[in-house]
């Protein structure tokens, strides 16, 4: 399964790339990747995408506190 996210005050490319580093991580996700420009987070996983959301907003947090999904 494959799903785009939209995000908002995402401030740099090296937090954006820390993100995608840090979401790859996360177990049930095979790949993530995330584009400043486009301000856009797109996840791809063997399962339920949303039953990985709170993990990946906690990572999301983590690395850039005032970056948020846009739902």
């Amino acid at each position: 399964m494959r799903k785009v996210f939209q995000l908002e005050n995402l401030d740099c490319a090296n937090c954006a790339a820390k993100i995608e580093q840090a979401i790859s991580k996360i177990a049930g996700v095979s790949k993530a990747s995330v584009s400043f420009m486009a301000q856009r987070l797109e996840i791809e996983a063997e399962g339920d995408i949303e039953a990985l959301m709170p993990l990946v907003k906690k990572e999301i947090a983590r690395v850039e506190p005032d970056c948020e999904i846009v739902e």
